[in-house]
């Protein structure tokens, strides 16, 4: 189920990913099928259970993610993607999230207006490994940018190389790339959706609550916003050893 979330569920809204078996007719199927075949099963299924780290949890909650499911598996579902991500972010929530994630790692922020300086931050991000955050795209992306999105890696002079327009450059392995859009519902064609990692980071009624609760919480009950941090650092420091 987690690798169906990661490879196509990104793009679905909050209500139609659905965390508990008895809400998805697909997660029901599923646990039928475990019980029939007497498999060992959780009742319940969360993304963030599965696949996510409570310190990296943290780490991400700390850096601005909101503190809610959907954006924690958004999250979780961007790490684990093979492709690089494009963030479906009309209301700038992921786009403040990554600068604070990534702003101790030289993080280059461009525009797909800036031209050809566009195309030389990017070389020297690639080869000197600097994340890289392209904001504002719209619904079509500079076809320059398809050997890095397809990652065409390859070897010269036992270095890792890429083409990127008439320039190769080495490709260092500590480079990361970020994509997002303002568009409320973008239609992207089906040769771009296939070549990036989608992720709909679109509010929700439902996450607005659920943000506005933990704002609460936090600002009358600091103490249990405190207690909640140091039960996951020890729940994690215990996972680990």
């Amino acid at each position: 189920m987690s690798c169906w979330l990661i490879c196509y569920g990104s793009l679905l809204p909050q209500p139609s990913r659905l965390p508990q078996y008895s809400m998805c007719k697909l997660l029901s199927l599923v646990c039928l099928h475990c019980c029939l075949q007497n498999l060992p099963h959780s009742p319940k299924y969360s993304l963030s259970s599965v696949l996510g780290e409570p310190v990296t949890i943290r780490s991400w909650l700390l850096a601005g993610l909101p503190n809610v499911a959907f954006s924690i598996d958004n999250a979780i579902i961007m790490k684990s993607g093979r492709r690089w991500p494009l963030l479906i972010d009309p209301q700038g929530q992921a786009n403040k999230w990554i600068k604070n994630l990534e702003k101790d790692h030289r993080l280059q922020v461009i525009k797909p207006s800036e031209g050809g300086e566009f195309m030389r931050i990017l070389e020297n991000a690639v080869q000197f490994g600097s994340p890289v955050l392209l904001e504002g795209v719209g619904a079509e992306l500079n076809p320059a940018l398809e050997p890095l999105l397809l990652k065409q890696v390859f070897k010269s002079g036992g270095v890792n190389c890429i083409r990127l327009g008439d320039t190769t450059v080495e490709y260092s392995p500590d480079f990361r790339f970020y994509i997002t859009t303002k568009l409320r519902n973008p239609h992207y064609l089906p040769e771009v959706s296939v070549k990036v990692n989608l992720l709909n980071f679109m509010i929700t009624p439902a996450g607005l609550a659920d943000q506005l609760l933990g704002v609460v919480v936090a600002a009358e009950r600091p103490d249990l916003e405190e207690q909640k941090a140091a039960l996951v650092v020890a729940g994690a420091g215990g996972n680990g050893s």
